[in-house]
């Protein structure tokens, strides 16, 4: 009798189990997209710093590789990485979003709207690109961070934050027009040629072989997109480095640098084949970091 009333009461037991793990699964497997976006920015980001940062002070500068190398020598290994904590937050951020809002949003926009697949993945984009643009003000610092004029003045990033709270939240926010471009053409392109990118790679047919494809194909698109937003990151850490002051369109700043430098189209992209070869190694490993744990999560 015991036997046969504890047999009969663990079903319900064992069904509520798995009822009340059912939407637990299902929030995991909606969430997903961020996670492996902002876990592949964070290997990212700890593997490239000083690279991004020899080809900031190329930027700001318009230093020779060389020099720029010099110039982090002499602010000595404890300063090489001064300044990662805004990156790493505003990477693990952005690519979380830029990752997971382009599917939600995709997925969305596909059932309210009856246009082409491309149109709505295009749209999809470009805001998930513009909602990347809140977290304008951690680049905004890393800049400050990373100019060595402004070693003196702030000594991490707290402080950096709070120096400019003084001058209006609209200061956090120096060279949001370059930011929004940047992001959302780049994305609509990164995401739009991803996968045609992957289908004209050899066909991969191991774990390794997916692994290799997907960090070609991240490669490549990183780094031509590297090349041709180019210009537009160097008006965009001109305009960033500023404190106070006048907010200067960006044809004004984009003038001024072109004059600063020439009129020179190679003087311009100074630093150009450092950040082709940073974009490379840098959307390789997001690409491939994505994409792997996109399969084990």
């Amino acid at each position: 009798m015991v036997d046969s009333e504890a047999h009969e009461k663990r079903p319900p037991i064992l069904t509520s189990s798995k009822q009340d793990l059912s939407p637990h699964i299902a929030n995991v497997g909606e969430m997903k997209h961020y996670l492996c976006g902002c876990c592949a920015a964070f290997n990212n980001v700890a593997i490239t710093f000083p690279i991004q940062k020899v080809l900031f002070r190329q930027q700001l500068y318009g230093l020779k590789t060389r020099d720029a190398v010099l110039q982090l020598r002499r602010d000595g290994f404890r300063n090489l990485y001064r300044g990662i904590l805004p990156p790493l937050m505003q990477k693990t951020t952005t690519l979380a979003l830029m990752f997971g809002l382009y599917e939600d949003l995709s997925c969305l926009l596909r059932k309210h709207i009856s246009t082409p697949e491309f149109a709505t993945r295009s749209v999809a984009a470009v805001l998930a690109g513009t909602t990347e643009a809140i977290f304008t003000p951690l680049e905004r610092v890393q800049t400050l961070l990373q100019d060595h004029k402004h070693h003196d003045k702030f000594t991490n990033t707290y402080h950096a934050f709070k120096a400019l709270r003084c001058h209006g939240i609209r200061e956090y926010y120096r060279g949001l027009v370059p930011v929004l471009f940047r992001n959302g053409f780049s994305n609509v392109l990164f995401f739009g040629l991803r996968g045609p990118i992957k289908e004209h790679l050899p066909t991969a047919t191991t774990h390794s072989a997916h692994l290799v494809n997907d960090f070609i194909c991240g490669g490549l698109l990183g780094a031509m997109l590297g090349i041709l937003f180019f210009p537009v990151n160097v008006v965009k850490t001109r305009m960033q480095s500023q404190i106070g002051g006048e907010f200067q369109s960006f044809p004004k700043v984009f003038q001024k640098i072109w004059l600063e430098r020439d009129r020179k189209l190679t003087n311009l992209f100074r630093g150009a084949h450092l950040n082709y070869h940073r974009s490379l190694i840098s959307w390789g490993i997001i690409n491939a970091t994505y994409e792997f744990l996109l399969k084990i999560v």
